[in-house]
């Protein structure tokens, strides 16, 4: 069953405002009959302003004097005809300044631990771009001498849940090349053995 905007301060307003007893207050907003009747005694929602369902368009006042005749008849929700909002995409998502810095941490970790891993899925995972990941991988990062691949969980850049989601979603493909290994150590081994 629908229920009004802002159940709570719609049954404040009902019990002020109406002689609707406390099971048809209750039934109407989702609540509890005693919960309405702790409202009318001051015990709940003591700072809670009453919201006007007739003015908010909820429900017509010739259904309150209707139900308020009537203590076996039940309020109805007034239906309208506008579209229920969407809920919005996530958009990018933003990292905090105090954790920029590990994100290419928790890029390497993925590049080295999960490589089905798609470019596009690390971008809307970790919230970087692909020149970045690609630069991390290539290992021509700015700061890739000190990029030690660590856990993008552990590190707070998303949730356990998102990376599981990411990981069987990946397809079964070939990795794309990866450097050697990327802890700087390796990067001083490969340099020794050219010379």
């Amino acid at each position: 069953m629908a229920l009004p905007l802002m159940p709570k301060a719609t049954a404040v307003w009902l019990v002020d405002n109406t002689t609707l007893s406390f099971e048809q207050i209750a039934e109407f907003c989702g609540m509890h009959a005693l919960e309405v009747q702790a409202i009318a005694d001051g015990e709940v929602a003591i700072g809670i302003t009453g919201l006007d369902p007739v003015a908010k368009g909820q429900v017509m006042m010739a259904e309150i004097k209707r139900c308020e005749k009537d203590a076996s008849a039940r309020l109805r929700l007034k239906m309208t005809d506008d579209p229920l909002p969407q809920a919005r995409n996530k958009g990018t998502r933003y990292t905090p300044v105090s954790k920029r810095h590990d994100r290419p941490d928790g890029i390497a970790w993925i590049l080295k631990n999960h490589p089905e891993i798609s470019e596009a899925q690390i971008c809307k995972l970790l919230g970087t771009t692909k020149p970045t990941i690609q630069a991390i991988r290539d290992r021509t990062h700015w700061n890739a001498a000190n990029i030690k691949p660590r856990n993008p969980v552990t590190l707070g850049l998303c949730t356990e849940a998102d990376l599981e989601k990411a990981i069987i979603l990946s397809p079964r493909r070939p990795a794309p090349p990866v450097a050697a290994d990327l802890s700087p150590r390796s990067a001083v081994l490969e340099n020794d053995d050219e010379e």
